[in-house]
């Protein structure tokens, strides 16, 4: 089954980082939120990906091509200058195919999706944006979409408040949570029918707006509850926290071995 990574936007709310490179190369750790993105599909066994290119897409081509050379141990003979890489099988290195395709400078995320639909051949398919980490059960949630029969699964997730809840009567505050959990939201990990595509009308339309209500009007919407680790970086902080989790050992995306 293919993925589908939005990676087209500008990120403007990060533009200490993206004036230079796109969102989905801004870097956790020494590696950008594309690569921990792709690796967590890849540990449940999803090793196919369909990226969407706009905003700084030049960038996004450049590291795929290098990133299989720049990530393997290599055996150099230095009295003949031969360069020798061990076999695949030594490197443990994903065994991705990636399609990029650029997808427009200004195209919103509906016109990205409904633009790469003649690369996923028609068939049930897996979205998510460049933007958020989580320890989602993908199989499950491929599960659950595959048990209801219809068009769309989003998961929903409850992420925490960036500020203390207050419990007041009158005056008196008679409770204080510190970081209570908001109400469900999108968390922007899909699963899609092919079917979806007719709810969008062209490079204009957001996939958060029109596509995603006329699909709840029409019946056609499932959530899957994710009550676990969820996060998203729009903005430095945010990128900051994740890097911090990242380097404390407490990154739960990181399901892989390294």
């Amino acid at each position: 089954m293919k993925v589908a990574i939005l990676a087209g936007g500008v990120g403007s709310r990060l533009f200490e980082e993206t004036s230079m490179k796109p969102k989905a190369m801004v870097e956790i750790g020494t590696r950008p939120i594309l690569w921990h993105i792709m690796m967590y599909y890849s540990h449940f066994g999803f090793n196919e990906f369909v990226i969407a290119l706009g905003y700084k897409g030049d960038y996004i081509k450049r590291w795929m091509q290098e990133y299989s050379n720049l990530n393997r141990n290599i055996i150099v003979k230095t009295d003949t200058d031969e360069v020798i890489s061990p076999n695949r099988n030594e490197q443990n290195q994903p065994d991705w195919i990636v399609r990029l395709v650029d997808t427009g400078q200004k195209t919103q995320t509906g016109g990205r999706i409904k633009r790469l639909a003649p690369w996923l051949d028609n068939q049930t398919f897996m979205l998510t944006w460049c933007d958020g980490l989580a320890d989602v059960n993908l199989q499950a949630l491929l599960k659950f979409h595959q048990s209801h029969g219809r068009l769309a699964t989003v998961t929903a997730v409850r992420p925490p408040s960036r500020f203390g809840h207050l419990v007041l009567k009158g005056d008196e505050v008679v409770q204080f949570n510190e970081k209570p959990r908001l109400d469900w939201v999108n968390g922007a990990f899909f699963v899609l029918e092919p079917g979806v595509f007719d709810y969008i009308e062209d490079d204009n339309t957001r996939w958060e707006k029109e596509p995603l209500k006329k699909l709840a009007n029409d019946n056609q919407l499932m959530a899957f509850r994710h009550d676990g680790f969820w996060r998203c970086m729009d903005t430095l902080p945010e990128k900051k926290l994740l890097e911090k989790m990242w380097y404390d050992g407490k990154a739960s995306w990181k399901t892989w071995k390294p």
